[in-house]
């Protein structure tokens, strides 16, 4: 089997998945132990949960350490393009050849048990990291925490817990509070967590799990702050007071995630070149991202472009408050969205900020809502909406409207992903 792609290794892997998840860290455990423990040879990890700005924060972190030459790995997902964009290698996109041993190794490793795709890939990348130097190991919670394939970690060096909301309903409960819970299970005995900004409900619990297992806590509004002004980001701590750049990411809730991230690099005792760096050089694709190249760029005849990838309520209002910060024009969303997620909640904030929506499914995607589903939800949500057959001739159909317009795609970043792989 060995010298097959990626790409057929990975079809393997999801034949092995189970018929129902049961979210568990035997399996993760078993296939480890198997591999003698290649969890205990990675560097100081990093260990990220929460439901909005994982990413965009890890991001921030990565790009902070690396301004001041840290070599950082990184497993994150999903990936936008390619799986390959999961596994960041002492800073570089794990190559093909690597990528293909690392996953039949472990797929030999596990000898045909079951195993979902999350855990599979898991424990793939920790093994590449255990074989590559590195000052420090990010790992971004895929679902949860408590029972989530990366909570193998015995004790990380830090752990964070970005804003908490609900998402995923069917596999973490129904409320806040009980989503927190299991965000919370990355919390460790010794270990600094660094919380986000957090409903009541949520920093309760958080406080609650972290004085049970004895964490210690630096908590948003408590022992640190962050604010935009002037153009500049201002953190203040319990010692001391910095003015940085505003982050390269766009959006207001962006400045949050900055600051989150800075508290974890200002404990990981970064220099003020880092802090710097992380707000200058950061880049984390399909989070408002302004589109300059590509097809749909050539066809939308000097509109503004953007992408955005968020996809709960908590996405459609940050993506309410960034359109709040940009200049009043006509503003269109060509929206693709899962019919796993709460749809009306993602768009309910946005009605009085857009002209029109246009629906579209999810190209090559199964659990996509159709364009006639999709358009549903908008007129429930009191947006004036048409069902659409593609992003193209969306993007056409606004041109055609002239005017100075805005055009958003966003909904879903399996949409953001088949966006940047064909038309960039």
């Amino acid at each position: 089997m060995v010298g097959q792609s990626s790409d057929l290794i990975l079809e393997r892997i999801m034949r092995l998945h189970p018929k129902l998840i049961d979210l568990s860290l035997d399996r993760v455990t078993d296939l480890l132990k198997t591999l003698s423990n290649p969890e205990q040879n990675i560097p100081p990890v990093i260990h990220v949960a929460g439901t909005n700005g994982k990413g965009s924060t890890q991001a921030i972190i990565r790009s902070g350490l690396e301004a001041v030459g840290k070599k950082v790995h990184a497993y994150t997902s999903p990936h936008l393009v390619r799986f390959h964009e999961r596994i960041v290698v002492s800073g570089n996109l794990i190559s093909e050849s690597n990528l293909s041993q690392i996953l039949d190794e472990c797929y030999h490793a596990n000898c045909g048990r079951p195993i979902t795709y999350f855990e599979m890939t898991t424990v793939a990348a920790i093994l590449a990291f255990s074989r590559v130097k590195a000052d420090y190991c990010v790992l971004e919670v895929g679902l949860g925490g408590r029972l989530d394939a990366t909570n193998i970690i015995g004790k990380p060096k830090i752990c964070i817990i970005t804003p908490i909301s609900l998402d995923h309903q069917q596999f973490l409960g129904n409320t806040v509070t009980e989503i927190a819970f299991e965000k919370a299970g990355i919390l460790k005995e010794g270990c600094l967590c660094v919380v986000s900004r957090q409903t009541n409900d949520a920093l309760k619990v958080i406080k609650k799990e972290a004085e049970k297992v004895g964490a210690e806590l630096k908590i948003f509004g408590e022992h640190w702050h962050v604010r935009h002004e002037n153009n500049f980001l201002k953190y203040e701590d319990e010692t001391q007071s910095i003015k940085l750049p505003a982050p390269a990411l766009f959006g207001p809730h962006q400045i949050d995630n900055a600051g989150t991230a800075i508290t974890a690099l200002r404990y990981l005792k970064t220099p003020i070149d880092g802090l710097t760096g992380a707000m200058d050089n950061v880049v984390w694709p399909a989070r408002m991202q302004r589109l300059k190249v590509g097809k749909l760029v050539e066809i939308s005849d000097g509109l503004e472009l953007w992408l955005d990838g968020g996809h709960n309520p908590a996405a459609g209002e940050a993506l309410a408050g960034v359109l709040g910060m940009l200049e009043i024009k006509p503003t269109y969303l060509i929206c693709g969205m899962l019919r796993t997620k709460d749809v009306l909640g993602y768009m309910r904030p946005l009605k009085s900020l857009v002209q029109e929506l246009f629906a579209v499914s999810i190209p090559n995607e199964p659990s996509t809502l159709t364009a006639q589903e999709t358009a549903c939800f908008a007129i429930r949500s009191n947006i004036k909406t048409s069902p659409t057959n593609s992003v193209e001739i969306a993007v056409q159909t606004i041109v055609k409207r002239g005017g100075n317009a805005r055009i958003i795609i966003c909904g879903s970043l399996y949409l953001a992903g088949s966006i940047l792989r064909d038309h960039s």
